[in-house]
């Protein structure tokens, strides 16, 4: 026993010792270059194919043949990525969406030329670079594990480089080489993933498929360290290694029996799922935005050829019309992307699962093998397993609602990893299992048809998230997730039902597959071929239905050929080439034709003509001219556009409503009361304001909050932090830059948790409700940041604000359209305005919904003089209409202007409160 025990361990120490490589590698490219390397699979892959191609098919001796792939093929790959694929991401910005992009697209693009350069089928004559004891592995680990955390600790160019991932642009305005940094990283790390390959390929499967996925699944050792600490990867990697050796001396018998001896035998992807699901997240800085663009308007007659394409197979016969059964199907599972990454804006690598899930439950259920459910006819079966697998959606959207970015697509890898190694490839869930296609439609050529019948409802219910108020929520969460939340879209709700419904899709294209290919072939459900589903949809268009189809098209039609990976090759390629045309081809390709077309003078689009014609400043009305709001005054604060009218009166007329706050607005600056150099109103004032002698009363607060504290980590933010705010009334937040106002709008939108403390609106305590929950009870805010929705037209945009502060009234969203002389631009999208017509747009959305507590971060920001001056005589007529207003402001003139009572904070504490006549005179300069 002691020796089986023995050897197991060493055993599991030689497996460890790879993982431990690849974890290494790992670790030292996301720290040189902040990117998570999905592409270090398939570059250990393609070293172990190269070295066996000098080896075994040309006679060279071995370790030549391995200082050629590891000392130079390996680092060159390296830095060819970093310079061709990863380098112009990091100069432009690197907006981190397309850098996971690319990542897969290097995967898949590898992927393919090796499985059209070697072949499909595996290898298992590998050449052993060193014997099968691990200590020699082992040795190499610890060496290169110590040697490298010396670097990153104790060296100049550690601390370049921990330099170059907090901040590229800020390194290299110090003086730092950025490029030699990146491309130090990306060498070293392929030089491990080669090393890793060429040690793994004798003892695994040698193909293009299997050895990326097992090395990817490894990746756990380096999300256990945090993507930081190398000790913690390699001891990981062993521990996990050895004991998944010793796991295997188990036999359990009973039902459970061959599930807990799969699990044991893939130890590395439990630990995958519970580092990606249960650790803290990784890359939570690596958040991954929508390019702030409209979506490219499809080219006219396009759905014509599209239609005449699908239509076309219908004239073919033997494989032609054979092959053909796959797109419509493969086209089903695409639509499941778009719904879930295109709509939804979250990342899904594992929607191959949920296919193959659809495809094994229509199996069992058509075969009366599922347990507790009847045998059902085969289209019934496949009714009912998207009815099953639709609620397993909930295994990656419920990650989904804490995790963005990285972390997102770790979870969602994991869990197609998961399903793939415990539920496809157990013998008792597939073995002898057929798949028939339903009565009446035996034949290609009918089943054919009613393929197009099952892709075109699946067309109508994509098309139905898009269109309406659903869509518009959608499409406010994709493009500004905290945005749309603080416009009252319930964010976690949508979430589960974009992935929900993407397994829903998901499965019925995989029972469609199944029943066309006449089996369940787990190989058709791999992970991979998720990796390479996500890459191919997401380069043609994710939010493009369309697009989605020629995807399915491409990848079925280029590899029905005698040799496979085509489709990969060229979908990699795509991919690879998305940091320089992030349009997808379709830009791509107008971009190349513009280049050739003759010099001539440049013209402005339709688009933009129209956009330069309306998009003027925004300058005050004309004397004597009414601002139409369309609504009478409200008492209160209301719930609804309640302005009389805002006028823009010149000194000494009078206003167009007893309720207008603008005749103190209107006044010439000298009239009004200076205090320590800077202009205040005069006596007239906001209604509702505590101040001097002569104003009203002040009313109750509508928001108190008591004692409010914060902490990030160990720095505490906010710091007992009291004040209240009022309706009819402008409160003002200053202080310097790291003060904590931020912070304070977090907390009181409901985007943040305080550690300490109570929120009371209208006497109700929201300090645990989240942020979509505060705005339907009439919180709204902007922020500093634009939080515009960029695919959405201007009127869209202000709609979502109506929509989700459920504000009954028709015409609120074209009050706050005119309010803001937003009315001409209704029908452009956001993504084509100025940044000052953004920031009305921003205001119109937040106003729409009704509030009775707006908080500005910084309204003024981006606004010349005069919209500045044109934004402060609304902001003053919501005030005297009732609205209580909280502003975060630098523009301490603005202040002065505006405010009824002024904070000033510093170090997370308020330190000063009062009139600001009173607080401004001693925070000047």
């Amino acid at each position: 026993m002691s020796s089986l025990t023995y050897d197991l361990t060493l055993a599991g120490l030689s497996v460890g010792s790879a993982a431990a490589l690849t974890g290494i590698g790992l670790i030292v490219t996301y720290r040189a270059t902040g990117v998570l390397n999905f592409a270090h699979g398939a570059i250990a892959m393609v070293c172990a194919f190269v070295l066996r191609q000098c080896v075994v098919e040309w006679g060279w001796p071995l370790w030549p043949a391995a200082a050629l792939t590891l000392v130079f093929l390996a680092p060159a790959i390296g830095v060819a990525l970093e310079r061709l694929v990863f380098r112009p991401l990091a100069v432009r910005g690197g907006d981190p969406a397309q850098t996971l992009v690319a990542s897969i697209g290097v995967f898949v693009l590898l992927v393919g030329g090796a499985a059209l350069l070697w072949g499909q089928g595996a290898r298992d004559d590998a050449p052993e670079l060193v014997p099968a004891d691990p200590w020699g592995q082992l040795a190499v680990v610890l060496v290169l594990a110590t040697g490298v955390g010396a670097v990153i600790r104790w060296t100049r160019f550690g601390r370049e480089l921990r330099a170059v991932v907090d901040d590229r642009r800020l390194a290299v305005l110090g003086g730092i080489d950025a490029d030699r940094v990146a491309a130090a990283g990306w060498a070293f790390g392929s030089f491990t993933a080669g090393l890793t390959g060429v040690l793994l390929a004798p003892y695994v499967r040698l193909d293009p498929y299997g050895l990326p996925l097992l090395v990817m699944e490894v990746v756990a050792v380096a999300v256990a360290a945090r993507m930081r600490s190398l000790p913690v990867a390699v001891l990981v990697a062993l521990g996990v290694g050895v004991a998944q050796s010793q796991l295997t001396r188990l036999h359990p018998s009973g039902w459970g029996g061959p599930l807990l001896q799969s699990a044991g035998a893939n130890l590395f992807v439990v630990a995958l799922l519970v580092a990606a699901l249960a650790l803290p997240r990784v890359g939570t800085r690596d958040a991954l935005p929508r390019t702030a663009s409209a979506r490219v308007a499809t080219p006219p007659g396009a759905w014509i050829v599209a239609v005449v394409l699908f239509l076309l197979p219908l004239g073919f016969a033997g494989s032609d019309l054979h092959t053909s059964v796959q797109v419509p199907a493969l086209g089903v599972v695409l639509l499941s992307l778009v719904v879930v990454t295109g709509r939804g804006g979250q990342i899904s690598l594992g929607q191959a699962a949920y296919a193959g899930l659809g495809a094994l439950f229509t199996a069992l259920l058509a075969a009366g093998r599922f347990p507790g459910l009847p045998r059902l006819p085969e289209l019934a079966a496949l009714a009912v397993s998207v009815v099953l697998v639709a609620p397993l959606g909930l295994l990656t959207g419920w990650p989904a609602i804490s995790r963005r970015g990285l972390a997102l697509a770790l979870a969602t890898f994991a869990v197609g990893v998961g399903v793939s190694r415990f539920v496809f490839a157990q013998p008792y869930a597939t073995s002898d299992l057929g798949l028939g296609r339903p009565a009446g439609f035996d034949g290609d050529r009918a089943y054919y048809v009613l393929e197009l019948v099952l892709l075109l409802a699946a067309l109508l219910a994509t098309r139905a998230l898009r269109r309406g108020r659903t869509g518009r929520a959608l499409a406010a969460m994709r493009d500004h997730e905290a945005g749309a939340s603080a416009a009252g879209v319930r964010v976690p709700s949508l979430k589960l039902l974009a992935f929900v419904a993407g397994a829903a899709l998901a499965a019925l294209g995989g029972g469609m597959l199944g029943m066309g290919l006449r089996a369940f072939d787990p190989g058709a459900y791999d992970p991979v071929r998720g990796l390479l589903w996500f890459a191919a949809v997401v380069v043609l268009g994710a939010d493009s239905t369309l697009g989605a189809l020629a995807a399915a098209a491409l990848l079925v039609g280029l590899d029905a050929g005698a040799r496979g990976g085509v489709a990969a090759a060229l979908i990699g390629v795509l991919a690879v080439l998305i940091g320089r045309f992030p349009g997808g081809p379709y830009e791509a390709w107008r971009t190349a034709t513009g280049h050739l077309r003759s010099r001539r003078p440049t013209e402005l689009t339709e688009l933009g003509a129209r956009v330069r014609a309306r998009a003027r400043p925004w300058t005050p009305p004309a004397a004597g001219r009414r601002m139409p709001v369309g609504a009478t005054a409200t008492p209160g604060p209301g719930r609804g556009i309640g302005i009389a009218g805002v006028v823009a009166a010149p000194a000494g007329e009078g206003p167009a409503s007893p309720r207008s706050a603008v005749e103190d607005s209107a006044a010439p600056r000298g009239q009004r009361a200076a205090v320590g150099g800077r202009s205040l109103r005069g006596a007239t004032g906001t209604g509702g304001a505590a101040g001097p002698s002569g104003r009203r009363p002040a009313v109750p607060a509508v928001l108190v909050v008591r004692r409010l504290r914060a902490r990030y980590g160990g720095f505490t933010a906010l710091d007992d932090v009291t004040l209240d705010v009022r309706p009819g009334q402008v409160t003002a937040v200053i202080g310097p830059n790291g003060a904590g106002k931020s912070t304070l709008f977090d907390c009181l939108a409901g985007t943040l948790r305080p550690a300490h403390g109570r929120v009371l609106l209208a006497g109700r305590d929201i300090t645990r409700l989240p942020a979509h929950t505060r705005t339907r009870l009439g919180i709204a805010r902007t922020f500093q940041q634009l939080s515009v929705f960029p695919s959405l037209t201007v009127a869209e945009n202000v709609r979502v604000g109506a929509e989700q502060g459920r504000v009954t009234d028709p015409g609120a969203v074209d009050r706050a359209l005119r309010l803001f002389d937003l009315d001409g631009l209704r029908t452009l999208p956001a993504a084509a305005l100025p940044t000052g017509t953004l920031r009305r747009v921003e205001l119109a959305r937040a106003l729409a919904g009704g509030p009775r507590l707006l908080l500005l971060d910084e309204p003024a920001a981006g606004l010349d003089s005069a919209e500045v001056t044109a934004m402060a005589r609304v902001l003053k007529a919501l005030a005297a209409d009732g609205t209580a207003l909280l502003v975060v402001e630098h523009d301490l003139d603005l202040v002065a202007d505006l405010a009824d009572v002024v904070h000033v904070m510093t170090a997370g504490r308020i330190v000063a409160s009062g009139p600001p006549g009173h607080v401004l005179d001693g925070a000047g300069p």
